[in-house]
This record gives structure tokens, C-alpha cells and sequence, in this order.
């Protein structure tokens, strides 16, 4: 082997002569934009969303520059206005994330991390038949990368069966969470089994299987519990109210959701607690409560806002508050709920959504003896989640 020259000995010495010394200098910039990155990331994991934004908004990443820090940089600043309510923002961030996954140096693992997140933004949007095209294209990718990726692929399964639930694909939903749980064995990780766990229960919830729902819904508070992450028990909570209601099992049911409210107004803020407040409003409605369904029903739609990624829970909520409002006789206000509602579902990708909206139209056209009228939006919602058109 011929040695480099600078490490070749001269003849008339004893011992080796090694090349000078020189001081190897890291870019200062890259230092501090990586520290700023790698804080934004610890954010995110904490679920600390309006600090990620912020720390993100400060720092100016030029992709051509610095292409796998710029990546990190809006994969952090895209999850955390998802979780927001930012769903624009959050879509035209992941955009420019998945411009720079088609450079040079990154690899079809790269491409899909972009598109789950796509996918998850579709979803909260209500985009649904999209979001399953992009989830589905990231899974194909991960199959394909030949790398190890559990992590990744049971995401992808995860937010894909939410869309197969959405679509009333149940039997699609149920292998897509049973495919996340098995690698949930591989990859170790509780607060990722916590997640497919909670995901299973409201699939199991909405198949009937309300005692295998309380099963999955209790395994993943335990997880969450044991993480550290009381917003999601505080979610989950909120399911187990649910649950524990078609139990049968009253009582129990609202002290799990006034327990619900409480740990998510502490944990998570007015958004997620107005979810917990609108299963309250749900439950004393069909506990014939109408006085107090209508006072909670209203406090929850003050607390959810006018959040985009909240449309459906506004609409279910001013349907209940609509049936309040019917049950105390004021026919007036709840129609205009009932039209709230519908408003609220109209850009979703869901039937069922607004079949409810007309069908409780239809009741309250019922209770003002407007037969012909009632049989017109009782047509119009069955005809709505109708499989058969010919």
C-alpha cells in the first residue's frame, strides 16, 4: 500500500512526521439554527404548540442552504399549527417540506413522514378521500424504502383507519388499527401504543362493542397516565364517559366527563375541553335533562370557537343544543341551531354528518305538524346514507 506522503517518514529520520495541525471551524449559524430546531422539536414533544410556532417564526432557513434542517424545521412549526387549528398554515408549510424531500439526499422514508402529516392535515379538514390517498402512497413508500420503519408505518395506519371510521369502512378501519397494534410490539414506545389503543376503542365504540371499547379506552389511559401526558387522558376520558353511557351506567358516565373537563381545562385548553363540555350537553339531553343539555351545549360552543379542525364537534353540539331547545318549546331557536349545524357539516366528507343535521329538521317539522315537509328531510337523509342509487 502506498502511504500518503506527508505520513511518509524521510530517510534520515526515527520517527514519523505528521502533517500541521489545523483548527477545524463548524459554522457558528448552523450551530444556533440547530439548537433553535432541536428546542422546537422538544416542544413539539411536549405538546407545547404556540412555543414551537414561536421559536420557529424567529429563524430564517434557506433549504438550498441547509435542506435537512429546513425539512425538521417545518415538519416541527406544520404538527404544531395542525394541533392549532391552523389547518391553511399548517397544509402550505408541508408543501414546501415535501418540495425538498424531491432534492438530492433525501429518500422515500423522507417523502413519507411528509405525506402522513399531509394525510393528518386532510383529515382534520374533513378532506377525507384525499387524506386516504396520501396516507396510503406513504405506506406504499415505507414498503418500499426496504428500511426499518414501525414508528412511521403504524402512524400511517393509525390516521388512515381514522379515515376508513369516518367513511363508515369499519371493517377497513378495524385492520389498519389491528396492523398498528402489532407494531406497537416492535417499536416499545407506550405513548404510540396509547394512541392505536385509544384509536381502537372508538372504533370498537362505533361497531357496538362498547365493553371492548371501555377495554382499549382504560389500556390507553393507563399508558398516558404512566407518560405523563394528562391532555390525552383527559381525552380519553372523555371517550370512557361516552362509553360508560351506553353501558347504561349514567351516574358513572358523567362523573367520568365532568372528571374529563377538568383535566383537559387544566391540560389542554378551552378547544379540547369544549369536546368534553359537548358529551356533557349529549348525555343530560338523553337523560332528559333538556335545561341543563341546553346550558352546557351552549358553554361548549363558546369554548370551541370558530376552529376549523372543531367543525364537526360545533355541529354535533348545536344539534343538541337544537333538541334542547325543542324539548323547552322555543321551536324558533332551535331551528336556527338545527341550520347552524348543517352549515357546520356542509364541507365535510361525511353523509352521516349531515343526514343527522336534516333528520333533526325533519323532528322539529314533525313537532309543528309540518308532516309534508318532515317527510321531505327524512327522505333527503336516508337518501344520503343510501348505498343503492339505481
Amino acid at each position: 500500500m502506498i502511504e500518503p506522503a506527508a505520513l511518509t517518514p524521510p530517510a534520515s529520520a526515527g520517527f514519523l512526521v505528521l502533517p500541521p495541525v489545523t483548527d477545524v471551524f463548524r459554522d457558528d449559524e448552523l450551530d444556533v439554527l440547530e439548537t433553535k430546531v432541536a428546542g422546537a422539536e422538544i416542544a413539539l414533544r411536549d405538546a407545547r404548540y404556540d412555543d414551537v410556532v414561536a421559536i420557529i417564526d424567529e429563524l430564517t432557513i434557506f433549504p438550498a442552504q441547509f435542506p435537512n434542517l429546513a425539512l425538521r424545521a417545518l415538519l416541527a412549526d406544520s404538527w404544531a399549527r395542525m394541533y392549532r387549528g391552523e389547518l391553511d398554515e399548517a397544509l402550505a408549510r408541508l408543501k414546501t417540506a415535501k418540495q425538498i424531500t424531491h432534492r438530492p439526499g433525501f429518500n422515500d422514508l423522507d417523502r413519507a413522514g411528509v405525506l402522513c402529516r399531509i394525510g393528518a392535515v386532510r383529515v382534520k379538514r374533513g378532506s377525507i378521500s384525499r387524506a386516504v390517498n396520501d396516507l396510503t402512497l406513504a405506506l406504499e413508500l415505507c414498503n418500499r424504502s426496504g428500511r426499518p420503519c414501525d414508528r412511521l408505518r403504524a402512524e400511517i395506519y393509525d390516521w388512515r383507519s381514522r379515515c376508513y371510521q369516518r367513511q363508515r369502512d369499519f371493517n377497513a378501519a378495524r385492520a389498519d388499527i389491528e396492523a398498528a397494534l402489532e407494531l406497537c410490539d416492535s417499536i416499545g414506545d407506550r405513548a404510540a401504543a396509547a394512541d392505536i389503543n385509544f384509536r381502537a376503542a372508538s372504533i370498537a365504540e362505533r361497531e357496538g362493542a362498547f365493553l371492548v371499547a371501555r377495554c382499549y379506552a382504560e389500556k390507553a389511559r393507563d399508558l398516558y397516565a404512566e407518560v405523563g401526558d394528562r391532555a390525552n387522558v383527559g381525552r380519553v376520558l372523555n371517550d370512557l364517559g361516552g362509553i360508560t353511557f351506553l353501558l347504561g351506567r349514567h351516574e358513572e358516565a358523567i362523573g367520568f366527563l365532568k372528571l374529563a373537563v377538568s383535566t383537559l381545562f387544566d391540560a389542554a385548553g378551552e378547544v379540547e375541553t369544549g369536546y368534553a363540555v359537548s358529551s356533557l350537553a349529549q348525555v343530560y339531553l338523553r337523560t332528559g335533562k333538556p335545561e341543563l343539555a341546553e346550558k352546557q351545549a351552549r358553554t361548549a360552543i363558546e369554548l370551541l370557537g370558530e376552529r376549523e379542525d372543531a367543525r364537526e364537534e360545533i355541529g354535533n353540539v348545536q344539534l343538541v343544543l337544537g333538541r334542547a331547545l325543542m324539548e323547552l318549546g322555543e321551536d324558533a331557536e332551535a331551528d336556527e341551531s338545527f341550520a347552524a349545524a348543517e352549515t357546520s357539516f356542509a364541507d365535510r366528507e361525511s353523509a352521516s354528518l349531515l343526514a343527522a343535521a336534516w333528520m333533526a329538521r325533519g323532528e322539529l317539522a314533525l313537532d309543528r305538524d309540518d308532516s309534508v315537509s318532515a317527510a321531505q328531510l327524512y327522505r333527503q337523509a336516508a337518501e344520503a346514507l343510501s348505498d343503492f342509487h339505481f
